[in-house]
């Protein structure tokens, strides 16, 4: 599997990734204060690495992470990855640049398993990175809100996408996926509800994970995986 996109740089600072360890430290003390819950589930897993489960898939800039997080909209991680490997085949063994997208006739991406409709996203989304309506530097820049209003006027792509998409290429520490039916069911389990939250519930109950809401997500979906021994469920992105 390779370990490269050719799209634009918009990965997180060498200074940034060098400070991550640190910044992991004082996020998980925070929240052992915060909640009593991710206190148990942090304690109960000393060695975690939040970010281990990116060793499974090719290094993505934002543009790359978009195509994975389109691709995988309503399956399960293991469909998608699927997917995405197949995308990876059609250009050798590499996920595409928008110019390789573009240039890539529909028939061959519908060989992938993705529908017309997230086709139609991608070449959208690819169109507007070739032509300089979006840039991944300048994105880079933003805010996670901004970030969110910009790229959620591409048709097909949710708030969801985009939270998604800011975890794995951009290690921005406070998203949260509150529509995502696997955190959801982590939710219920961690915390005893003899319900499924709903979106909104889950946005209440992490408010006090605040500022740290992407470490705290990463430790739920652990201990979902963890109680499905193997699989997460499929996830509405």
């Amino acid at each position: 599997m390779a370990t490269r996109s050719v799209a634009s740089p918009s990965r997180p600072s060498s200074d940034r990734v060098r400070a991550r360890p640190q910044r992991l430290r004082r996020a998980r003390a925070y929240l052992r204060r915060a909640d009593p819950v991710l206190a148990r589930l942090i304690d109960a897993r000393p060695d975690f690495d939040p970010r281990a489960w990116l060793a499974q898939l090719p290094e993505m800039d934002l543009y790359g992470a978009l195509v994975f997080m389109v691709a995988g909209q309503q399956l399960s991680v293991a469909a998608t990855r699927t997917i995405l490997s197949r995308i990876q085949a059609l250009f050798g063994g590499r996920l595409p640049s928008p110019k390789e997208m573009l240039r890539t006739d529909s028939e061959e991406l519908r060989k992938t398993g993705m529908s017309r409709r997230k086709i139609a996203t991608l070449l959208d989304l690819a169109e507007r990175f070739s032509d300089g309506r979006l840039d991944g530097d300048a994105l880079t820049g933003l805010s996670d809100d901004e970030i969110a209003a910009t790229l959620t006027q591409v048709s097909g792509i949710g708030p969801w996408t985009v939270q998604g998409a800011l975890i794995i290429a951009l290690d921005r520490e406070d998203v949260v996926l509150p529509g995502d039916l696997a955190l959801r069911k982590a939710v219920q389990n961690a915390y005893g509800l003899d319900h499924v939250p709903p979106p909104n519930e889950v946005l209440a109950i992490a408010e006090r994970w605040r500022p740290y809401r992407s470490l705290a997500t990463t430790y739920l979906f652990a201990s979902r995986e963890e109680t499905d021994n193997s699989q997460l469920p499929a996830t509405k992105m």
